[in-house]
């Protein structure tokens, strides 16, 4: 290959998400009908940062003219950071220019795209940047209504699986106990829950937005009380979805007295999820508090997310990434630089990075799940879970505390607060 010719670089960072082959074939594709060269460089920055001119693949139209139908991505993918250091612009910097690549496309989340504009300001402007976000979490703060690629397939992947469960569960007459991906926001678990029709899906927004405390106190009545009232319909089974997110906005304390010697902090004051059985703690608590009723009922967690990460696209996927494949590439053809892209009413749109972040953080703002909007309220009228009028009418209360043999008063007390506001809560969400 001629490398005095200028050239396109792609490269993926973060988790892998359905779609990333689409945007790497469609990028190819338009890059080389205008007369360039294409280079795909390996586990996103990683090499780059070494220095290592090894790790790179020419890309040809024959070669990725099919691989948007292909989960993962062709160059795979690192969490590589190459703004830790000096050393390791220069040397990303030093090897992009070796090929000659004038436009760099990066596909991955913020931590990526802002790798890249430091790569374009280092490079005094000689080599020209567009990003393409992606995330299953569906988390980015991209306009209203429109997803980040990869999301709608995870979210048809996981409601598949969902369905799966709940003929497992009434099989087995057991509650699948679910934790799905999703660090920050509930996107995903409300998008799979509500699609799948699960019993009841917790996310983080529920409680923040309302000004609640997330506590595991507050999960686990959630929790019994779907129980409860399925139990009254002679219902001993079902799926549970919960939001692994909840654990991000629980109390560091609530956190220490439930995992103790399991939970670690990072440098940066995070708690590591990862290391948290959040699925197997929910499900021996059930298993204690269902045994007090006598009932038996079978209880498995179950970890969704990673399944769902490389799972071929669907065709909303498919066509989304060439969508916006094409417009990274015709926006650096054009003079563009030092933006994302995104795909608004049919038309290419670019996306300062600085427009998506915090002013007051610096940092990537989060889109949240609008519990105040239809789509929410939806969600929680078709759930099985205690509301409000099952407090307010007598009758519907009496049904529900002879269940589990208490009085009207005693199942008031321990549950009543769920469906509350935050002002007339008890200690349980102050």
């Amino acid at each position: 290959m001629d490398l005095s010719k200028p050239a396109f670089g792609i490269l993926c960072g973060g988790g892998p998400a359905p779609g990333l082959n689409g945007v790497i074939a469609a990028v190819t594709i338009e890059a080389q009908n205008n007369g360039y060269n294409v280079f795909g460089f390996l586990e996103g920055f990683k090499w780059l940062m070494e220095g290592d001119s090894e790790h790179v693949v020419p890309l040809q139209i024959k070669d990725v003219s099919r691989i948007h139908f292909m989960g993962g991505s062709i160059l795979r993918t690192s969490r590589s950071n190459p703004t830790q250091s000096q050393k390791s612009l220069a040397n990303t910097v030093a090897v992009l220019k070796k090929f000659n690549v004038n436009f760099l496309i990066t596909i991955g989340g913020d931590d990526t795209a802002f790798s890249s504009m430091t790569i374009a300001n280092y490079s005094n402007g000689d080599i020209k940047v567009c990003h393409v976000p992606k995330t299953i979490d569906n988390d980015l703060p991209l306009p209203q209504g429109i997803p980040t690629f990869g999301y709608q397939t995870a979210r048809e992947f996981g409601s598949q699986i969902i369905h799966n469960l709940m003929e497992d569960a009434k099989t087995a007459s057991r509650y699948f106990i679910v934790i799905a991906m999703g660090r920050t926001a509930g996107h995903l678990a409300l998008g799979i829950g509500k699609s799948a029709g699960a019993h009841l899906t917790l996310i983080p927004e529920e409680f923040v937005q309302e000004g609640k405390k997330i506590t595991f106190d507050a999960i686990l009545d959630n929790i019994e009380g779907t129980i409860i009232k399925r139990k009254k319909h002679n219902k001993d089974h079902g799926v549970i979805i919960l939001a692994e997110g909840l654990l991000e906005h629980m109390d560091k304390a609530d956190l220490q007295s439930a995992f103790g010697e399991q939970l670690q902090i990072d440098p940066h004051g995070h708690v590591l999820l990862a290391e948290l059985d959040f699925g197997k703690q929910i499900r021996d608590e059930m298993r204690k508090r269902i045994k007090n009723y006598g009932w038996k009922i079978g209880f498995t967690e179950k970890n969704l997310g990673y399944e769902l990460r490389c799972a071929p696209p669907n065709a909303f996927d498919r066509e989304y990434t060439r969508d916006l494949g094409y417009g990274a590439a015709r926006f650096l053809l054009e003079g563009g630089n030092k933006a994302l892209i995104t795909v608004q009413g049919g038309q290419m749109v670019p996306l300062s990075f600085d427009d998506l972040k915090d002013p007051k953080t610096g940092k990537t703002r989060v889109r949240l799940v609008d519990t105040k909007g239809e789509g929410f309220s939806v969600a929680q009228n078709y759930m099985i879970r205690l509301k409000e009028k099952d407090f307010s009418a007598d009758d519907r209360v009496e049904s529900l505390a002879q269940v589990v043999k208490m009085s009207v008063e005693d199942f008031k007390k321990r549950f009543q607060y769920l469906v509350e506001s935050p002002q007339t809560t008890g200690t349980k969400t102050e």
